[in-house]
């Protein structure tokens, strides 16, 4: 694998799980907000990824291998889309958004669901910063190769 490459899938997978730990603050933020510029409750948000592969098809991956190049070339953000699971309803007939029946619609938000997908957010991001530096590690360890 060429190192520059490395870089580059490592740099992909830092931007995407930096989003994504973005997403998820912005989802523990809005545990509670009933209101929301659009009007109605906030929705859980969720980042999508998939791997960004370099060229599609049999014939380019073949010739890839055959090169001893690898298809993928890193992760990239295909979407962020609210998740569509059902608010949670809330009996307070005090509440300035209740309905006319007295429930509260809260978002969909676990906050002790998004505290672990923060956390595997952060191992992931922290498994891309080691990649990146034993990448950099062997750089300059090709380096000293030529120093005499």
């Amino acid at each position: 694998m060429n190192l520059m490459r490395s870089l580059g899938i490592s740099a992909s997978g830092l931007s995407a799980e930096r989003l994504r730990m973005d997403v998820i603050s912005a989802n523990i933020a809005n545990a509670n907000s009933t209101q929301t510029v659009e009007g109605g409750p906030y929705r859980r948000r969720v980042v999508l990824l998939t791997s960004r592969e370099r060229t599609p098809g049999f014939k380019s991956i073949l010739q890839d291998s055959l090169v001893n190049k690898t298809a993928y070339a890193g992760v990239k953000v295909s979407g962020i889309v609210e998740d569509e699971s059902p608010l949670k309803m809330v009996y307070d007939p005090t509440h300035p958004h209740a309905s006319a029946d007295g429930y509260v619609a809260y978002p969909n938000v676990d906050v002790m669901k998004e505290m672990v997908e923060l956390i595997t957010a952060s191992r992931a991001y922290e498994a891309n910063v080691t990649t990146l530096n034993s990448t950099k590690n062997m750089f300059m360890k090709t380096l000293e190769i030529g120093r005499v």
